[in-house]
């Protein structure tokens, strides 16, 4: 935008105040909802609106402007919905018409008058009477695409959502996907719970922290990365079915699947295990997908991702056994895993443990073909520190990870309720923290105190809130999901 088009509208701003005129009124007059005008007239015909023209009012954003010499056409929007007003100069005050003719883009109007069909039967408002609600000082963008506009796009949100029909329907779309998540786990008897946005320790995911400082107390504070730890306290506390869908913030970096402030669904219940989140978690999705779309068949990125059949349950073992080769329980410990990886023909990286190999053996070769959604199950114990020891093998837990279009969507465990072996677990992690793993699992004195009170057998289920919308959306950046996603400082 230039400083002469900016200057011109100041100047246009000025003019309207020295007629007397507010640029900025407390108050809109009568008016109905472009919406409702629509409903109620979309489906008339010229001849009938000739015949008994209905006088309308309605609001809305000015989104385009043509002039014919004598005859101008505004289009109003107004919460999406938009609706083509006329200004005929012989049947209007010589006032209201250059009136009319001053309003600019992105002003917001009130207007007043019948309705008709022009010669290309668009239902039209031939404007007799109109008022300034709401005046631009900046213009609209008249083009908004290509890579160079990415970032403006999400640093000036507000812009993309007005001339970026993509932008909008995402938006809305993620309201209808919580809504119908929320209805889900109410309808089986979870409560809605709210758990602390600022922690005197964070837990419950292997991730970095933001950190803050409360200065009343003089304490060290941490945005949650989870809020896992505090709601199985409220399993504790006898609230057996609890859910929360919450903000949490994880000092890593951006990318198309990442964004450091996200939301996550996590619900608990007793007298649960993994299996019976693994069934909530496909019924869940497959519900949301049908309520929202329509269809439990969505097309992502070009693939069309069936969440109305049963979702394959594979074993990590099985699963990177499928693909690469490598037998990770045969390979048991760091040295001989590496080594099998090198024979399969492929770098086993930096992981110095037997669990960090197998998760980046599995991050690398496996989990970018789970298109189609899947459950990965039985992981080590060493990366799952809040998960029950499988009864089948003591390196593994009870754990499983679901993946849709080649990225991880959700997260359960049979969750660990043994005190002592939790304690354990967290030693274990202090341990790998002193190794320089900055995002081992710190230990959490007042959680172990909860598990000593005793907690339930308890199945655990966290879903990417974002990462949903992402595929019911098709959305191919994460970002497009989040209002407002985290953007580099300008400059």
């Amino acid at each position: 935008m230039s400083e002469y088009e900016r200057e011109a509208r100041r100047g246009r701003l000025d003019e309207l105040v020295a007629a007397g005129i507010d640029p900025y009124p407390a108050r809109v007059g009568e008016r109905e909802s472009i919406a409702a005008v629509r409903s109620r007239f979309d489906a008339a015909s010229g001849d009938e609106l000739e015949a008994d023209a209905p006088q309308v009012a309605i609001a809305g954003r000015v989104m385009a402007r043509r002039k014919f010499g004598k005859l101008i056409f505004l289009e109003l929007r107004e919460n999406g919905d938009s609706l083509q007003v006329s200004v005929k100069k012989q049947e209007v005050d010589a006032e209201i018409f250059d009136f009319a003719k001053s309003i600019d883009l992105g002003d917001f109007v009130r207007v007043k008058g019948p309705l008709w069909r022009t010669r290309t039967d668009e239902l039209t408002c031939d404007l007799r009477e109109i008022e300034l609600l709401a005046k631009s000082l900046r213009p609209l963008p008249e083009k908004w695409h290509g890579l160079s506009e990415v970032e403006t796009r999400f640093r000036q949100r507000y812009l993309d959502l007005l001339v970026n029909p993509d932008a909008r329907r995402i938006a809305l779309a993620r309201s209808r996907i919580v809504s119908a998540m929320r209805s889900v786990l109410e309808s089986r008897g979870f409560i809605e719970v709210e758990t602390p946005v600022l922690q005197p320790l964070y837990g419950g995911a292997a991730a970095r922290p933001f950190s803050t400082h409360h200065n009343t107390y003089d304490q060290d504070l941490f945005l949650r990365i989870s809020d896992e730890l505090y709601l199985k306290r409220l399993v504790v506390g006898g609230l057996d079915r609890v859910f929360e869908i919450a903000h949490v913030f994880r000092n890593e970096g951006v990318s198309r699947k990442h964004n450091p402030e996200f939301t996550m669904m996590e619900c608990y219940q007793a007298y649960a295990d993994y299996k019976d989140m693994m069934d909530l978690c496909e019924a869940m999705v497959r519900s949301i997908a049908e309520t929202v779309l329509g269809s439990a068949q969505v097309e992502y990125q070009g693939v069309v991702l069936d969440f109305g059949v049963p979702w394959p349950r594979i074993s990590m073992r099985d699963a990177i056994r499928e693909r690469t080769g490598v037998d990770i329980l045969e390979a048991s410990d760091a040295k001989s895993l590496r080594a099998a990886i090198a024979e399969a023909g492929r770098d086993p990286g930096e992981g110095a443990t037997w669990g960090v190999l197998v998760d980046d053996l599995f991050s690398e070769a496996v989990e970018p073909g789970l298109i189609q959604p899947t459950f990965i199950t039985d992981h080590p114990v060493e990366l799952s520190p809040l998960a029950k020891r499988s009864t089948e093998d003591p390196r593994l837990v009870e754990r499983f990870e679901v993946f849709v279009a080649g990225m991880e969507l959700g997260n359960a465990f049979s969750e660990l309720n043994d005190p002592i072996d939790q304690r354990a677990r967290f030693e274990e992690q202090r341990l790998a923290h002193a190794a320089g793993d900055l995002e081992a699992h710190p230990l959490d004195e007042d959680y172990l105190r909860a598990l000593e009170h005793g907690m339930p057998p308890t199945g655990g289920l966290g879903i990417g809130v974002d990462r949903l919308v992402m595929v019911l959306t098709n959305a191919p950046n994460l970002r497009e999901t989040v209002l407002f996603p985290h953007v580099r400082p300008e400059g």
